[in-house]
C-alpha cells in the first residue's frame, strides 16, 4: 500500500470525521403516537378524514391533584380551583375543566341560572356535594376519582401539539403545580409523554454508548493486550459510529423509540468486522509475509467475506421496511446504511492503519492462542464422533421452537413502552388504576341520508350505544352529543342525579332542544360537528392489552350491528387507540413477508459468491434455527409481539448469517487449494473459528448493555438477541460440518 494511499485515507476520514461532530448537535429527536400509525390503512384513511370535522382525541393534559385524607377539605379546594384558573393562561392551553369549576344548570321562576357542583366557601355542604359528584357520570373518573382522593385539572392543548411546544409547556406546569404544595399528584396528555419519552431516548442513546465502549475497550484489551492494536481497533469502532450519527444528524433523520439501538449495533458491527481484518492480518503475519502482501491478502480475502456479510446484515436490516410503521421502517433503514458505513470504515481506514504495524506490535501471543486452537479443536473432533446425538438435538430443539412459537400472544400494552421505576410510568399506572386511560376509544355517528345527528330518533340510538359502551367496566369517561339534553333533562327535574338521562318522549327533548338553542353555552361543539351530519361517542379505555381490546371492539361492533337502526344512521368505532392497535396484525404480516424477502435475496448472494445450490442450503438452515429460538423465547417467557420486539428476526437474521458466510467462505478458499472436504472443515475450525467465537462473544455481552436500559421494549431485545446470536454460534459450529459431510463429496 503506497504511502500516497495512505494520507489520502486519512486525511479523508480525518475530515469527515470533523463534519460529523458538528453535525451530532443538529441531531433530532421524536416523538408522538402518530409515528406507530400504520401507513395506506383504510381505518387510518377514515379517522383523517373524520377528524376534519372534530378535534383530535388526544389534545389533553391531565393533572391529578391528591390528597389521601379526601379532596373535600377548604383549603384544598381552594388550592384546586385557583390551579385550574391559571393553568389557563399557560401557552398551548385552549380550555380549563376542573371540578371547582364545574356547574348545574338550574331552572328558576327568573330564567335559568347554575349551581356549583362544590360549594368552596360552605363546607356543611361538603358531604351533599361529595354523593353527587360521585353519582354523576360526567364527573366521576374525569373529575374526581372513586374514593374521592384526587380530583383533576382537565386542560385542553392545541392541535396536534409537537415536541418544541411540549417542551415549553411542560417546565410551566411543573413550576405552577409546584406552588401549591400538594401533598402527590399525577400527570397524564401528549405533551407529558412527548417530553419525557424523548428524554428517554436521549438518555438511552448515551448510556448504551457508554456501556459498549466500555465493553468493547475491556473485550479489546483482553483479547489484544498490545496498545496500538487495542487503540487501532477502538478508533476504527469509534470513527465508524461518529459518521453514522453525523450522517443522521445532516440528513435530518429524526431519532424515535428505536434509536438506542444505533450505538450498541455501530459498535457491534464494527467490532466484528475490524476482529475479522485484524485476525486474518495477524495470520498473515505469523506466516512471514510482509506487511504490505498481508494487508493485500486481507483486503482480498476477508474484504470480500466482510462486504457480502455486510450486503446480508444490511438486508437483514431491510427486510423492515416492509413494515406499514413508520419508527420501523426508519430503523430497518438507518441501520442497514450503518451497516455500510461501518464497512467502509473498516477497509478504507483500519487496513490502511493496520498496514504500518508488525505482528508484535498488535498483539501479545501466549497461552490464548493454544487456548483457541485447542477448543477449535474440540468442537471440530465433537462433529465428527457425535453426528448422531447432534442430529437429534437439533430435531429435539425444532419440536421445543414449535411448542414455543405457538404461545405467542400480541396483547401488548401500553404501558409496557414506558420507562421503567420514572415518574411517567407511575403516573400512567395512576390514571389507569384511579382515573381514565390514556388510550382513546371514539365511535363516530354518521347521520345517513336527510338526517340529521340532533334528531331524536338519532339520538336515541346514540344513546343506546353510549349504554351499551357503559356495560364494559374497562371503558370510562363517556361522553357524546347526549350529555346537553340529560343535562336538562336533569335540570327539570331538580336535578336529582336519577334524572340524568336521555328524555323518554319526544315532546320532552323538543321542549329542551327549544331551550338548547337559545342557550349555546351549554351545547359542546367539539361532540358533533356544523352541519350536524356527524357526531362522535368519545371514551377512553383501559390498558388493557391490544388484543383484548379488539376483541371488546368486536362485540361492540356486533352488538351495534344487531341493536341499532342503520337505515337512520351509521357507527363505525375509530380514534388513535384503534389505529395503534392494528399494529399488531401488521407486525405479524409484515414479520414473515419482509423475512421472506430477505431470505430470498440473501441465498440469490450465497448462490452468486458460491455457484453451488448445496451451499445454499448449508448457509441457510443453520440461520433458521435462530429465528425459531427466538421465537419459542417470546412465546415461552410471555413477550408480547408487539412492533419493538418484531426487530429482533430482522437483527438476528441479519447478524447471524455474517459468521456462516465468514465459515464457508474459509472453507471454499480452502477447497480451491485443492483440500479434502475434512482437511479443509479442520482449518476452518483452526482459523476462522476463533474469530466467529470472538465475534459472537462481542455481540453476546454487546447486546446485553441493552440491559441497562429503562425502556423495557429495549431489555426485551437486547435479551432476546443476546440468547439467540450465541445460540447461532454453536449452530454454525455443529449443523455446518454435519451438512457439508452429507451434501458433498471428495
Amino acid at each position: 500500500m503506497s504511502r500516497r494511499i495512505r494520507i489520502a485515507s486519512i486525511a479523508f476520514f480525518s475530515l469527515a470525521a470533523i463534519v460529523s461532530v458538528f453535525a451530532l448537535f443538529q441531531l433530532k429527536f421524536a416523538f408522538d403516537f402518530e409515528q406507530f400509525f400504520p401507513t395506506n390503512d383504510p381505518d387510518l384513511a377514515f379517522f383523517n378524514e373524520f377528524i376534519k370535522d372534530f378535534e383530535t382525541d388526544d389534545n389533553f393534559m391531565l393533572i391529578a391533584a391528591c390528597r389521601k385524607e379526601g379532596v373535600f377539605e377548604q383549603e384544598f379546594l381552594k388550592k384546586v380551583h385557583d390551579l385550574s384558573i391559571q393553568a389557563k393562561r399557560l401557552p398551548y392551553v385552549v380550555e380549563s375543566q376542573s371540578l371547582t369549576k364545574f356547574s348545574y344548570p338550574l331552572k328558576t321562576p327568573f330564567g335559568i341560572t347554575a349551581i356549583p357542583a362544590i360549594h368552596i366557601n360552605e363546607p356543611e355542604k361538603y358531604e351533599a356535594d361529595k354523593a353527587r359528584a360521585l353519582q354523576d357520570e360526567r364527573l366521576l373518573y374525569n373529575l374526581i376519582n372513586e374514593d374521592a382522593t384526587a380530583l383533576v385539572v382537565a386542560l385542553k392543548t392545541t392541535e396536534s401539539i409537537d415536541l418544541f411546544q411540549s417542551r415549553e409547556l411542560m417546565p410551566k406546569i411543573d413550576s405552577l403545580v409546584a406552588t401549591y404544595d400538594f401533598e402527590e399528584f399525577h400527570f397524564l396528555g401528549r405533551p407529558y409523554f412527548q417530553k419525557e419519552l424523548v428524554a428517554m431516548q436521549q438518555r438511552e442513546v448515551m448510556v448504551s454508548a457508554s456501556i459498549s465502549a466500555i465493553l468493547v475497550s475491556l473485550v479489546m484489551l483482553w483479547l489484544f493486550r498490545r496498545l496500538w492494536g487495542v487503540s487501532i481497533a477502538l478508533v476504527s469502532i469509534g470513527l465508524g459510529m461518529l459518521l453514522f450519527m453525523g450522517f443522521l444528524g445532516l440528513s435530518g433523520r429524526e431519532l424515535n423509540a428505536m434509536s438506542a439501538l444505533y450505538p450498541v449495533l455501530m459498535i457491534i458491527v464494527g467490532t466484528s468486522d475490524v476482529i475479522h481484518i485484524m485476525s486474518k492480518y495477524i495470520d498473515e503475519l505469523k506466516k512471514g509475509s510482509s506487511k504490505n502482501d498481508a494487508i493485500i491478502v486481507t483486503i482480498k480475502e476477508i474484504g470480500l467475506a466482510t462486504l457480502l456479510t455486510s450486503a446480508t446484515t444490511a438486508i437483514g436490516f431491510a427486510s423492515l421496511l416492509s413494515s406499514r410503521i413508520q419508527p420501523i421502517r426508519d430503523f430497518g433503514i438507518n441501520a442497514a446504511i450503518g451497516v455500510f458505513v461501518a464497512y467502509i470504515t473498516v477497509i478504507g481506514f483500519t487496513t490502511v492503519l493496520l498496514s504500518l504495524f508488525h505482528t508484535d506490535q498488535l498483539i501479545k501471543l501466549g497461552r490464548s492462542e493454544a487456548f483457541w486452537s485447542n477448543a477449535m479443536e474440540r468442537f471440530y473432533q465433537f462433529t465428527l464422533k457425535k453426528e448422531r446425538a447432534i442430529w437429534i438435538g437439533g430435531l429435539a430443539l425444532l419440536l421445543f421452537c414449535g411448542l414455543g412459537i405457538s404461545q405467542i400472544t400480541t396483547n401488548y400494552n401500553i404501558i409496557n413502552n414506558m420507562p421503567s421505576n420514572r415518574k411517567i410510568s407511575e403516573d400512567f399506572k395512576y390514571f389507569q388504576e384511579k382515573l381514565t386511560s390514556f388510550r382513546p376509544m371514539e365511535v363516530a355517528v354518521i347521520a345517513k341520508d336527510s338526517h340529521r345527528v340532533d334528531e331524536y330518533e338519532v339520538l336515541q340510538e346514540i344513546d343506546k350505544v353510549e349504554t351499551h359502551l357503559k356495560s364494559y367496566e374497562a371503558v370510562r369517561g363517556i361522553l357524546s352529543n347526549t350529555m346537553l339534553y340529560k343535562s336538562l333533562h336533569q335540570m327539570h327535574h331538580a336535578n336529582k342525579p336519577e334524572a340524568y338521562k336521555f328524555p323518554e318522549s319526544e315532546r320532552d327533548f323538543k321542549r329542551y332542544k327549544r331551550l338548547a338553542d337559545r342557550l349555546p353555552q351549554l351545547s359542546n361543539r367539539i361532540l358533533e360537528n356544523e352541519d350536524k351530519t356527524k357526531a362522535r361517542i368519545s371514551s377512553r379505555i383501559s390498558d388493557i392489552g391490544a388484543d383484548t381490546v379488539t376483541a371488546i371492539g368486536n362485540r361492540i361492533d356486533a352488538w351495534v350491528l344487531a341493536n341499532t337502526d342503520t337505515s337512520l344512521v351509521h357507527f363505525q368505532r375509530t380514534g388513535t387507540g384503534l389505529i395503534i392497535d392494528k399494529n399488531a396484525e401488521y407486525v405479524r404480516r409484515s414479520l414473515l413477508l419482509g423475512l421472506g424477502g430477505a431470505m430470498v435475496i440473501v441465498s440469490f448472494l450465497m448462490v452468486l459468491l458460491f455457484r453451488d445450490w448445496r451451499m445454499l442450503i448449508i448457509s441457510l438452515v443453520p440461520n433458521l434455527l435462530p429465528l425459531l429460538l427466538a421465537g419459542a423465547l417470546i412465546g415461552y417467557i410471555g413477550i408480547e409481539l408487539e412492533a419493538g420486539v418484531a426487530i429482533v428476526f430482522a437483527v438476528i437474521f441479519g447478524i447471524a448469517v455474517d459468521d456462516t458466510i465468514h465459515f464457508l467462505s474459509k472453507f471454499k478458499l480452502a477447497r480451491n487449494k485443492g483440500r479434502t472436504i475434512e482437511a479443509a472443515l479442520h482449518i476452518t475450525f483452526l482459523e476462522t473459528g476463533k474469530a466467529i467465537c470472538l465475534t459472537s462473544i462481542i455481540l453476546f455481552f454487546g447486546f446485553l448493555v441493552m440491559l441497562f436500559s429503562i425502556h423495557p421494549p429495549s431489555v426485551t431485545i437486547g435479551l432476546l438477541i443476546s440468547l439467540t446470536l450465541m445460540s447461532a454460534l454453536f449452530s454454525d459450529l455443529l449443523f455446518i460440518p454435519l451438512l457439508v459431510r452429507w451434501l458433498m463429496k471428495d
